[in-house]
């Protein structure tokens, strides 16, 4: 099997928001080098009305892979990110509809803006990392195939237990479902919400896909302890290794994925 590639989410619990995260850029940049230490090659980051700074900032820190989150916003919302240079952006393959602690989400992202994503991706040379919530979105994934508005590798991540209308079972069963669907070309993360995380973990790892975690994601460490994302990526770490599959450096993370050197805005 290929090495695991583990992103890292040190963000927002958006199921319990008293869950302590780095919410300065240069405590993001703190989190990103423990979790980098602990065997992450990818952050999955939010720095809204500050990318430019916290993007600078980490790669002055860390070689993780840097992939900016929110796919809630639009494309305008998000122009900076493309512009710095940012390695990868998340794109839903659909509509938003999530019901969180304190706020629910719905935002309809039609298939031209997709293509419009896709159009700014070629353009800048930022990749794009596509949520995959149902089937349906799979379809849409597939359709941009269709049209060669995007290339392989897929960089994709499968969602599992979100609240809202987009959720669906956080179970094995579902997982295996889900992944007979996806294209060829695609790699495959897995996100879970819920202590049924480490089932999902534990499956990926043994089909050879690929795992996020952290206080975005799911917040307790194995002992069910509140812990920071640099716990829980060492967890993911141990299991794996544990499992007998070693874990990719960020460098080996590019090549699988696709993703080009880092590039500084402007060069």
């Amino acid at each position: 099997m290929q090495p695991l590639i583990i992103t890292a989410t040190p963000n927002i619990c958006w199921l319990r928001p008293e869950v302590p995260y780095p919410n300065t850029t240069q405590a993001m940049a703190d989190e990103a080098d423990r979790c980098r230490e602990a065997g992450a090659a990818v952050l999955h980051m939010h720095a809204e009305r500050r990318w430019p700074e916290a993007i600078d900032a980490i790669r002055d820190r860390t070689d993780l892979i840097i992939q900016c989150g929110m796919s809630s916003l639009t494309l305008d919302d998000r122009i900076d990110v493309i512009r710095r240079h940012a390695d990868q952006i998340s794109v839903i393959l659909g509509h938003h509809d999530e019901a969180f602690a304190e706020l629910d989400v719905h935002r309809l992202h039609p298939r031209e803006e997709l293509l419009a994503y896709c159009e700014a991706s070629r353009e800048h040379g930022v990749r794009l990392e596509f949520e995959v919530w149902d089937t349906g979105h799979i379809w849409n994934l597939n359709w941009l195939i269709d049209r060669k508005a995007i290339y392989p590798p897929y960089i994709t991540t499968l969602f599992f237990g979100w609240p809202g209308g987009q959720w669906s079972p956080p179970t094995i069963r579902e997982y295996l479902y889900r992944r007979e669907y996806m294209p060829q070309g695609s790699v495959v993360t897995v996100s879970t919400m819920g202590p049924a995380q480490r089932d999902i973990i534990a499956a990926a790892i043994a089909s050879g896909d690929h795992v996020r975690v952290g206080t975005e994601d799911y917040p307790s460490d194995r002992n069910g302890h509140v812990a920071m994302t640099h716990v829980l990526v060492s967890e993911a770490r141990e299991m794996a290794e544990a499992m007998g599959r070693p874990v990719a450096s960020p460098a080996e993370a590019r090549q699988m994925l696709g993703v080009r050197p880092t590039q500084r805005a402007g060069s």
